[in-house]
C-alpha cells in the first residue's frame, strides 16, 4: 500500500539532503517529477525544444525542506562525475540522501559507440563492484533503474532498427539476478528488520507503463511518471516517517514494536473465553467465591469467538502477513453485496405473532442491523467519492441517530429509570467492540466514531430527560427542555472553542490526543436529528395516550403521509 506523497512528507523525510539522479533521457524524465512532486514550483520536465537544456546536468533547490535535487547527464553511466562517486575518487560534500541510477536503452541505440550489449555489461560488472564497497559512504539508499521497456509501434524506424524487446528483457534479467544475488533473508512478521538490499531493483516500473501515456514509445507522461516517483518515495521514506496507525504505507516498510499495553490486551481478549472453560472449574473448586467473578458458561462460546474476530483483525492489519491496499472502489463488488445482504436478511426473515406496535425494539434493531450492513460495507469499498452513494449513506447515519433519540426518549419517558444500571447497560453495549479494538489495534477511540458518536448522544439524551424528570409528564416543560438543549448543544459546537479547550485538557492532562475539529465535524453533520427524534417519540405518546391511533381516519391519514 503506497502513500500519496505530499510536501511537507518530503521535507521531513529529506531534511537539508541531496538527492542524485544520473543517467539517460529516462532516468531524466524521473528526476523532475520526482523534484515537481515534493515542489510544485520546481518544473515537472526539461525545456522540449531545448537541445542542449536536455543533454546537460540539472541543479535543483527546494526551499521547503532545503533540499538540493542533482541530476547528471550520463546515459552510459561511465562520466568522470558518475566513476568518481562509484569509486570514491570524488569528495563528496555530503553524501546524498537517495541516488537513482538509469541506463541501457542508448547502449542499444548507439552500438556503434557504446559497445552495445557488452559495453552495456562491463559497465554494469563495475558499477555492481563498486556499490557495495562504498556503502554506506556512497548514498543512504540506491536505486538502479530496470532498463524501460519501450513500445515498438510507437518507436521512430531509427530507434526501432536497433531497439528489441528481447534486449531489453535480456539486459533486465540480467540486473534482476545480479541486484537478488546481493540480498540478505527476510521475514514476513513485523517488526524484524526489513530485508537489506545494497541496491534496489523496482521491476515494477515497466509494468506501470501505459502504451496510451506515450507518444514517442520511449518516454512516458507525467501521470506515470509521477506515480514512479512516488515510488521511490515510499521506498525512500517510509521507514523514516513517523509510524502512526493506521497505516497507509506498507510499501517498504517495517511495522513497530507492538507496545506492551497493546500486546496485554490482544492475548487477554484472545484467552478469556479458552481460560475460563478450562481452567474455571478447578479454580472455582479451589475457591468457590471466585465463580462470582468468573463468566457464566453461556459466555464462554460467544467470548471466544469475539476473541478471535478481534485477533484476526490484529492480524490482518497490524502485522506483515497479508498484503495491504488502497481502499478501490469497484461498483460490481458492492453492488454484489449488497444483494447479497438482501438475499439473507429476506431468507431469516421472521414474523410475529402478533402486532408489537410502530416502532417497536425489534423493528428498530432490525432497522438498525442492516443499516449497519450497508454502512460497512461502504466504508469498507471507499464508496465515500461516490455521490450517488455516499448520500443515500448519510441519511442511513441520520436515521440510525434519529432512532437513537426516539428509542432513549421513548424508554425515559415511559420507565424513568435513571439508575446507573441502564446507563451501564447501554454505554457497554455500545462501546465494548470499541473500546477493545482502540487498545489491540493501537488507534484512539474517537478513531471509530460512530460508537462514541451514539454514545455521546445517549448522555446529551439521558441529561435533558433527567433534568427536571419530576415535569417530565408536561408537555410544555418537555418541549421547552428539548428545546434549551438543542440550543445550548449548537452554541457549543458552532462557537468551536468549548470543544478545542475540554479537548485541550484531555491532551494536557490525559495525553488524550483527539481531534476536536474532526469530533465537531462528525456531531454537527446531524445537530439536530436526535432531538427531531425525541420530538417524534413525544408526538407518538401524546398520540397513544388521546386514541388517536383509534379513530377511523388514523390509517388513510398513515398511508397518505407514508405515500407522501
Amino acid at each position: 500500500m503506497m502513500h500519496p506523497y505530499k510536501p511537507k512528507d518530503v521535507s521531513t523525510c529529506f531534511p537539508g539532503k541531496r538527492i542524485v539522479f544520473a543517467g539517460d533521457s529516462v532516468t531524466r524524465s524521473l528526476f523532475f517529477a520526482f523534484a515537481h512532486l515534493a515542489d510544485s514550483s520546481l518544473p515537472p520536465e526539461t525545456p522540449k525544444d531545448d537541445y542542449q537544456q536536455k543533454h546537460a546536468d540539472h541543479l535543483l533547490h527546494s526551499p521547503e525542506g532545503d533540499i538540493n535535487f542533482e541530476f547528471y547527464w550520463d546515459p552510459f553511466l561511465n562520466s568522470t562525475k558518475v566513476k568518481g562517486m562509484l569509486t570514491g575518487s570524488e569528495t563528496q560534500v555530503e553524501k546524498p540522501a537517495l541516488l537513482v541510477l538509469g541506463s541501457g536503452l542508448w547502449y542499444l541505440r548507439y552500438p556503434e559507440d557504446s559497445g552495445g550489449l557488452a559495453g552495456w555489461e562491463g559497465m554494469v560488472d563495475r558499477t555492481f563492484a563498486s556499490i557495495p564497497q562504498r556503502l554506506p559512504g556512497l548514498a543512504d539508499r540506491v536505486v538502479v533503474l530496470p532498463v524501460e521497456e519501450p513500445v515498438i509501434s510507437k518507436l521512430s524506424p531509427e530507434r526501432a532498427a536497433t531497439i528489441h524487446l528481447g534486449d531489453v528483457d535480456a539486459m533486465n534479467s540480467d540486473l534482476m539476478h545480479r541486484v537478488a544475488r546481493m540480498s540478505h533473508g527476510s521475514s514476513i512478521w513485523g517488526p524484524t528488520p526489513l530485508p537489506t538490499y545494497p541496491i534496489a531493483f523496482p521491476t515494477i516500473f515497466n509494468e506501470m507503463l501505459l502504451e496510451d501515456e506515450t507518444q514517442d514509445g520511449l518516454h512516458f507522461s507525467n501521470f506515470v511518471l509521477s506515480q514512479q516517483a512516488n515510488l521511490l518515495y515510499n521506498f525512500r521514506c517510509n521507514e523514516a516517517l513517523p509510524k502512526y496507525y493506521p497505516f497507509d504505507k506498507t510499501c517498504c516498510n517495517s511495522y513497530p514494536q507492538t507496545p506492551f499495553i497493546q500486546l496485554l490486551v490482544l492475548v487477554l481478549v484472545l484467552a478469556i473465553g479458552p481460560f475460563v472453560r478450562f481452567a474455571g472449574p478447578y479454580l472455582v473448586s479451589y475457591k468457590p467465591t471466585l465463580a462470582a467473578f468468573l463468566p457464566g458458561s453461556d459466555y464462554l462460546i460467544p467470548l471466544t469467538i469475539f476473541g478471535a474476530v478481534v485477533g484476526l483483525n490484529f492480524m490482518a492489519d497490524r502485522t506483515a502477513i497479508w498484503m495491504k491496499e488502497q481502499k478501490q472502489f469497484d461498483p460490481w463488488v458492492f453492488t454484489g453485496l449488497c444483494v447479497l445482504s438482501v438475499v439473507a436478511g429476506l431468507a431469516t426473515m421472521k414474523g410475529k405473532d402478533k402486532d408489537l406496535g410502530l416502532l417497536n425494539r425489534d423493528q428498530t434493531d432490525e432497522w438498525k442491523g442492516w443499516m449497519q450492513l450497508a454502512i460497512l460495507i461502504y466504508h469498507y469499498l471507499g464508496a465515500s467519492k461516490i455521490s450517488g452513494i455516499y448520500n443515500p449513506i448519510r441519511v442511513l447515519v441520520a436515521s440510525y441517530l434519529w432512532m437513537t433519540g426516539y428509542g432513549h426518549f421513548h424508554f425515559y419517558y415511559k420507565k424513568a429509570d435513571y439508575g446507573m444500571l441502564r446507563i451501564a447497560q447501554v454505554m457497554v453495549r455500545i462501546n465494548t467492540l470499541t473500546i477493545i479494538l482502540a487498545y489491540v489495534m493501537d488507534t484512539d477511540y474517537v478513531f471509530y466514531y460512530f460508537a462514541p458518536l451514539v454514545s455521546f448522544w445517549f448522555v446529551i439524551i439521558y441529561g435533558t430527560m433527567f433534568i427536571g424528570h419530576k415535569y417530565n409528564e408536561n408537555t410544555g416543560f418537555m418541549l421547552a427542555k428539548i428545546l434549551g438543549s438543542a440550543v445550548v448543544l449548537t452554541y457549543v459546537f458552532k462557537s468551536q472553542w468549548i470543544i478545542e479547550f475540554l479537548f485541550g485538557i484531555l491532551n494536557r492532562f490525559f495525553a488524550i490526543r483527539w481531534e476536536a475539529r474532526e469530533w465537531m465535524f462528525r456531531v454537527t453533520l446531524d445537530l439536530w436529528i436526535p432531538y427531531v427524534g425525541m420530538l417524534t417519540a413525544l408526538a407518538y405518546i401524546k398520540a397513544q395516550q388521546h386514541n388517536l391511533m383509534d379513530h377511523p381516519r388514523f390509517p388513510v391519514a398513515l398511508k397518505t403521509a407514508i405515500g407522501t
